[in-house]
């Protein structure tokens, strides 16, 4: 299975209309903290490795040659150590922090998000609000899986199609970390907009 996912931005009315008739699954609050090293060398190619609530994670890009063309997000999910550390060629000698931070990884932001989990016929939705500590960021996220890649386009259609029966904005919106470095560390984003990892609109 390939987790599809579209961020959408909230105007007035739209969370209440969102989740209208949804079935209300949990709230979590979540600790990020994403890693890097000076160089960009793992963002600048859209791939992101953070520790969620302490345990490590990587997404690797699966839009390949649809880039920023792409209507919704696709990602490989890696959250075994091992996994990890054959995707970042990085050998076990210490704890895998300890490794990461010996090897030139360090986290370049931490913030909270409280999340709200939906789940609305095949659609599971996420209301998220992060609060980078002077400012916060709000979006929702529509998730749905596809059974394999030849089944991408139609699971990114259906998502589109439900947005737009909602009346969600198509409006293209930066996600949290992209946010974040817009906000406090211009020039990460600059060196990702140049990369061509995201847009600056």
């Amino acid at each position: 299975m390939i987790e599809i996912e579209r961020k959408f931005a909230l105007k007035e009315g739209d969370k209440e209309r969102l989740i209208n008739g949804a079935e209300f699954l949990k709230e979590k609050i979540i600790f990020d903290s994403y890693y890097d090293k000076d160089d960009y060398s793992l963002t600048s190619k859209d791939t992101w490795l953070r520790c969620r609530n302490g345990k490590f994670e990587l997404k690797m890009p699966l839009h390949g040659k649809e880039g920023l063309n792409r209507e919704a997000d696709q990602y490989e999910e890696i959250d075994s150590e091992e996994g990890i550390r054959t995707k970042l060629n990085l050998a076990k000698e210490k704890s895998l922090e300890v490794d990461l931070e010996e090897n030139g990884y360090k986290p370049f932001c931490s913030y909270k998000t409280i999340r709200q989990e939906y789940k609305k016929g095949i659609f599971i939705i996420d209301i998220d609000e992060a609060d980078f500590g002077d400012s916060s960021h709000q979006l929702a996220e529509i998730e749905l899986e596809a059974p394999d890649e030849g089944a991408i386009k139609e699971t990114i259609g259906k998502i589109l199609v439900f947005a737009n029966e909602i009346g969600l904005s198509n409006d293209k919106i930066r996600g949290k970390v992209t946010e974040y470095l817009r906000r406090y560390d211009i020039d990460h984003y600059r060196a990702l907009v140049r990369a061509g990892v995201c847009r600056d609109y």
